[in-house]
Parts: C-alpha cells; structure tokens; sequence
C-alpha cells in the first residue's frame, strides 16, 4: 500500500515489513521471531534497497523477546547489511518509518549513509560518571574535542546509570553541541534493559555516537506542552521551592493562571500543569521551545509557596504550561515546522525519534502520530526510533533529560 510517498512491502513467512529506499537512508521492522536464516535474507535485502553505495551507520532497537539471542542478531545484521558502525538499545516498542510498533515490538533497523561524515562511538560507564572531574575528563576519554564533532546521539541504561549526571559531565565537556536520544526501555520486572554497540550486548552504561566531518545533527525536542498565562520573573527561591513571582506569593500566582482559564480549559489542566523555566534570559522575545518543562511537585496555599521537580533561580523568566494530546500536538507541529523553514534546502540524511513511553496512542488516542507527523512534514526520511523511559534533547544550548517528550534527531548535510 502507498503512504506518504512509502511503500510498505510485507513478506508474510519471514514477519516482516520494510520501506522501499530512498537514496541515503532505508529503516525495516522484522515482526517475526528469531530465525537464523531468514533473518540473514532480510537484512541481506535491506542493504540491496539501499541505493548508496556505502552505509555508514546503523541504528537498531530490539524488544525483549530478544535478549537472549540478542549478540547473534547484531552479527547478523552487522555482516548481512554491511554495517561498520552498528549502535541502539532495547525497547518495549519501536519507531520505522511512520509507523510506531507499539505491540508485538520485534526488532527495528535503520540503515544510513552519510556522506563524508567521521562518526566515532564510545561505551560508558556509571564508574566514569563517578570519576568525571571536569570538561577535561570525558574530551580525554573521548579522545575528542568540541571542534571534532557537530553533535552525539545517545543511548543509556536508565538503572544502572546516572544518566543526569553523565548529561551535566557531557554539557560541561561539549555543550552547545546538541546530544539527542533517549534511555532504554525493557523488562521492568527485573529492571533490565540492553545497549548495543556493534557486536557487544551491555546492560548497563551508555553509548554516545560523535557525528562530525560533512554531517551534523539538528534537533526537535517537543516537550508537549502549550504555554498558559503570561511570563513571569522569580524572585524569591530556594532550592526547588519557589516562594514569590513578580514580588507576590507563588501559589496566589499559580491560583490566578488557573483560574483565567476557560472552565473546558480547567477541566484539561487539572492534573496536568507544569512549569516552563527560561534556560536563555538573553533572547529578546521567549517561544515555544524556550523552556525547560518541568513538574510542579506541590503547593501550599498557606505558605504561599510551590515545590518544582527542578533548581530554578533567582530572576528566572518562568510561565506556567499544560500538556495534553492537543498541546502535544500543537507544539509538535510548530517545532517540526520550524525546523523545516531553518533548514531550508539543507538534505536530510534520515532521523532517529525517541519518543516517550507516555506518548503514543495512549496519549493520543491512535497510534503513529509522531512519526506520521515527522513524515508528513520532514519527509519521507529512514527513520527508526524507540519509546523510551526518558529523552534526552537540548533547551537552549544545554541537553536535558526530558519526560513525555518526542526527540528528533536528524542527520543533515553540513
């Protein structure tokens, strides 16, 4: 059948489905179960539909139902699709073209060729992150440094690691250079999850990609949310506790948004207000994509004050936020538009999106938006991608760890 300029071709004895390629970038779903054979033709005929001459990057994301065979399929794929460099982790649902395999995940794998590009990746540590003193230690780690690279796409176990302070070591060594990705997802009994990076399966750590030479990356990181009320200025703080805005009790501001809002408006708000938190006061006009989104933990009508799931500051531009399958959509839309104008006539190699696992059609109500919406707007495009237990994606020019956020990262000619 024919979907936005995709044609799906589905081979029924094998369990899978692939997109017919384009020029630099091709993404597959393999339904089935492990097959030693069948999957050495599937990713045999991926490869041929791939109309570069060389690929050099593949992404793959498995389910759990293949962790135990999980070394063999990446020898596999590696061998049979010709993939040097071969990176991902393990989901319980998965992201191919527009589709988003939400159930019965299997495996996904996106094959990219990225011409004149120097990608480099490296497996890390929860004792590195431990370790880390400074800028200077991951660039020796690495053995890059910020002018090497034009950006790293990652992905990490979410239990084994601190994945925020591995992100606040990352900034101090590379920021402004984006990092997108997202952790693992897997088998929440056992809290078990899997990163990949070639031929070797880690449940634990992380892998970081560097993509530098003729290619870098551009960022989409929707947070979901649509801004309510006006901007303010904090003015008293302390630690995540914020006690007045504009020079009035922060609670009574809160209360004041809340209630200029629409009856309709309320009833969606409820449960579902957050705060947005300015990372660059030196912009003229703030937008969408500005703040840093993050939860409003309590309040308290007496002491006039609100807790929030972060450490703002004193004289931080704040406005408060509401997320819903509406205002993920909205802000979804906006930000993909945005990145089309700013890109121009730019090629876009292929993407990777890492959505949350709050996403997709438990939010919405219908399964593929985000990676439909990222087609119809960007594409058509290879992309693969996973459902993560966290994104990771920049606000300004700092990477935060995000929840219910879609991260989009695309390889784009230099």
């Amino acid at each position: 059948m024919w979907s936005n300029g995709w044609t799906l071709a589905g081979l029924a004895n094998s369990g899978m489905w692939c997109e017919v390629s384009i020029e630099f970038s091709i993404a597959a779903h393999w339904a089935g179960k492990f097959e030693e054979t069948a999957l050495q033709q599937w990713a045999e005929s991926l490869r041929r539909q791939l109309a570069a001459p060389h690929v050099s990057l593949g992404l793959v994301f498995m389910s759990p139902k293949f962790f135990k065979h999980a070394k063999e399929v990446l020898e596999i794929i590696r061998v049979h699709s010709q993939i040097p460099l071969l990176a991902g982790c393990s989901s319980q649902a998965l992201i191919v073209g527009e589709q988003e395999v939400e159930e019965n995940a299997g495996l996904t794998v996106g094959l990219y060729a990225l011409p004149g590009a120097d990608l480099r990746a490296f497996h890390f540590t929860q004792e590195q992150v431990e370790e880390a003193n400074g800028p200077g230690y991951w660039r020796l780690e690495t053995g890059l440094e910020p002018q090497q690279t034009n950006g790293w796409l990652a992905f990490i176990d979410p239990f084994h690691i601190d994945s925020e302070g591995w992100l606040r070591g990352w900034n101090e060594a590379y920021a402004p250079l984006l990092v997108m990705g997202g952790l693992a997802s897997g088998d929440f009994n056992e809290q078990s999850t899997q990163i990949y990076l070639n031929g070797d399966v880690f449940e634990e750590g992380g892998v970081a990609i560097a993509v530098g030479g003729e290619v870098r990356l551009a960022g989409v990181t929707s947070q979901g949310c649509t801004p309510i009320g006006q901007t303010w200025t904090l003015t008293k703080v302390e630690q995540n506790i914020i006690h007045e805005i504009g020079n009035r009790p922060a609670y009574e501001v809160l209360a004041e948004t809340f209630n200029r809002l629409t009856p309709e408006e309320q009833k969606k708000a409820r449960g579902n207000l957050f705060i947005g938190l300015v990372v660059n006061e030196y912009l003229d006009d703030f937008h969408r994509g500005d703040f840093l989104i993050r939860n409003l933990l309590g309040a308290d009508a007496r002491s006039g004050s609100i807790a929030v799931g972060a450490l703002p500051r004193l004289g931080q531009t704040v406005q408060f936020q509401r997320r819903s399958a509406a205002a993920a959509t909205e802000d979804m839309q906006e930000l993909l538009t945005r990145t089309r104008r700013q890109l121009g006539e730019a090629m876009i190699y292929g993407g990777c999106l890492c959505c949350c696992n709050g996403r997709g059609k438990n939010l919405f109500g219908h399964p593929n938006h985000d990676a439909q919406m990222v087609q119809q707007r960007l594409g058509p495009i290879g992309l693969a991608g996973f459902f993560c237990n966290g994104e990771i994606g920049p606000v300004g020019e700092k990477n935060f760890l995000h929840g219910y956020t879609a991260s989009l990262a695309l390889f784009v000619k230099k």
